[in-house]
């Protein structure tokens, strides 16, 4: 007796297996402000949706949560058009951001879309938005210093390739110019950044002025204005996360600057409090302190490459001790802090060099530039703390040799910490240079 032939089932088993068997759509049940209520689909938070109104508009929104058996889901876009029973789709494949070489360069949205209106961006694959950190021990020891172009941080507030920083100012202090800075003369291979919840005429004047035509063409920027929904503003930062990860995991060493975190949380905050969270201090929602570290920590140095990360708070009322600069200061490796008073007296970069501190300065520098450093920070302080009476004239020079050299020095060290940003300052020059000044003191 003969055996039966086999019969391979593998593909129709696959193929079941790839069906969805949940329901992809539902209908808008209620509308209030920004939120919208539906009954159905079966997604998860996170998820985006797309709404299908009487006038044949497409609306994109996001599951934020579920309230009574119904989806909650704030829109990506604006809502005009939208109508009671409604029919509403889910859309899982938009959970993830195109990418490939071509966007060096190129300007895009918060969906990933091109801005700038250049030519089609030929994707090499797709990035998942919304990837886990990852484990501590896939991650690399931080051991070499980053260039930024800006002295008075390679010498004095060193940055490590991997590392993540904070930069914490007022408004009207300098930040723009400063990153705008960094992008241009940094040592890394490619710079990603996020403009987020930024005026629309100043992510022009940004591009234009500050970026210029050298930074843009190593950078990719992903910006959402202020008058963009609040879940894109935060879709934005998670596409930039996305393509700084694509960029890191082809072996680049990435440098991601965010601005600003401050803006992010409040898009999130808007968010929570739609979802009915309970506010806390200053109406920060419990989200806002659960997002910050999935987005910081998703920096780092890893085997394929580093993502090296500046993320700018912008300090409410100039209040260092505000939630979210509590937070933020809480999870980065450092952070440079800008001084309205320096700002002031027009000295720029505004780094108030005294408190700002990098957590990997000791394993990224040499003891000859830390010996420089220290003895540069505590000719600053000594000065510091004798300022009012240099300036009532109460200072007797010869009592104190280590004011004295302090105050004869302080014009020296001011010009050294001061820079014009157009200019680059290569590391070793502006090393040389803080060691010739500390061989004096």
């Amino acid at each position: 007796m003969t055996a039966a032939p086999s019969i391979d089932l593998s593909p129709y088993l696959a193929s079941v297996r790839s069906q969805e068997l949940l329901p992809w759509t539902g209908e808008v049940v209620e509308l209030v402000g920004l939120l919208i209520a539906s009954r159905g689909p079966a997604v998860a938070v996170g998820d985006f949706c797309e709404v299908l109104t009487s006038a044949g508009r497409r609306i994109r929104t996001q599951v934020i949560g579920f309230r009574d058996g119904h989806v909650l889901s704030m829109p990506l876009e604006e809502i005009d058009g939208i109508q009671l029973h409604d029919r509403i789709i889910a859309r899982r494949e938009d959970a993830q951001v195109a990418v490939g070489p071509d966007l060096v360069g190129r300007v895009l949205d918060g969906f990933g879309k091109p801005l700038d209106r250049l030519s089609p961006i030929r994707p090499a694959g797709s990035y998942r938005l919304y990837q886990a950190p990852g484990s501590p021990l896939d991650r690399e020891h931080i051991v070499n210093p980053i260039a930024t172009g800006i002295r008075a941080i390679d010498t004095l507030i060193p940055v490590g390739t991997g590392q993540r920083m904070g930069i914490f100012g007022g408004s009207g202090v300098g930040k723009s110019t400063l990153l705008g800075a960094m992008a241009r003369h940094n040592s890394a291979d490619i710079t990603v950044i996020a403009l987020i919840g930024e005026r629309n005429r100043e992510v022009r004047a940004f591009l234009e002025h500050e970026l210029g035509a050298e930074g843009r063409s190593r950078s990719v920027v992903v910006c959402s204005t202020s008058d963009r929904p609040a879940p894109l503003r935060v879709r934005a930062c998670f596409v930039a996360l996305a393509i700084a990860e694509y960029f890191r995991d082809q072996g680049a060493n990435v440098l991601l600057i965010m601005d600003s975190v401050t803006r992010l949380a409040m898009a999130q905050r808007e968010i929570g409090l739609a979802a009915g969270e309970p506010p806390s201090q200053k109406g920060y929602t419990p989200s806002v302190f659960n997002l910050l570290p999935r987005i910081l920590e998703r920096a780092g140095n890893f085997q394929k490459g580093s993502i090296t990360g500046f993320f700018t708070v912008l300090v409410e009322g100039d209040d260092f001790n505000e939630p979210v600069c509590d937070a933020v200061r809480s999870i980065l490796d450092g952070h440079i802090i800008l001084s309205r008073r320096l700002a002031a007296g027009g000295h720029y970069p505004a780094i108030d060099v005294m408190n700002s501190v990098s957590r990997l300065g000791p394993q990224l520098s040499s003891p000859e530039h830390m010996a420089a450093g220290r003895k540069l920070r505590e000719a600053m302080a000594t000065y510091e703390e004798s300022k009012d009476l240099i300036e009532l004239g109460a200072y007797n020079p010869g009592t104190n040799p280590a004011l004295d050299a302090a105050v004869r020095m302080q014009p020296e060290i001011a010009a050294f910490l001061r820079q014009d940003t157009q200019v680059d300052a290569p590391f070793p020059d502006a090393l040389a240079r803080m060691k010739a000044i500390a061989e004096r003191l």
